[in-house]
């Protein structure tokens, strides 16, 4: 038999809540680096250098990181919900590692395999693909854009 309706339901909710804070959380970092971005412009009077666009890379990088933290904690907190599933393949009882990193796999899209969801967490689990995927193509855009707008290569 499968879980009740209302368990499907919190896991919905709960990949609902996940999305609309990585959505929120990923703009409003971008805002940010933007800002920093056309700060360092402003600042050195035209294009910035190398260094520059390394720390929009590795500030980008970190967004990715709080986003995979968001849906591993909304797989943490499901793991909790009796009846709302399990992570096939991790220990006894899943720990907290394991599902940051099942988080990871599937916010990436690498999904080696080793863990899996089972049961409605699911629903959290075919949220975080889509969002990673779609989070990695605006983050990439993001990039492409503020480097073609202000980046030198000749500049350190």
């Amino acid at each position: 038999m499968g879980a009740p309706l209302l368990v499907h339901g919190i896991a919905i909710a709960t990949a609902a809540v996940a999305v609309v804070a990585v959505v929120y959380l990923t703009f409003e970092g971008m805002v940010a680096l933007g800002r920093a971005y056309n700060r360092h412009r402003r600042d050195a009077g035209g294009p910035v250098g190398r260094w520059k666009v390394l720390r929009l890379v590795l500030g980008l990088i970190a967004l990715h990181t709080v986003s995979i933290l968001v849906f591993g904690s909304a797989y943490w907190f499901l793991l909790h919900v009796p009846g709302a599933g399990t992570i096939e393949g991790a220990s006894q009882r899943a720990s907290l590692f394991d599902a940051f990193y099942l988080s990871a796999m599937t916010y990436s899209t690498v999904g080696f395999g080793d863990l899996s969801p089972r049961g409605p967490i699911r629903w959290v689990a075919g949220t975080e693909a889509l969002i990673g995927l779609m989070m990695v193509a605006w983050s990439a855009s993001f990039a492409f854009v503020e480097m073609s707008r202000h980046w030198r290569d000749d500049l350190r």
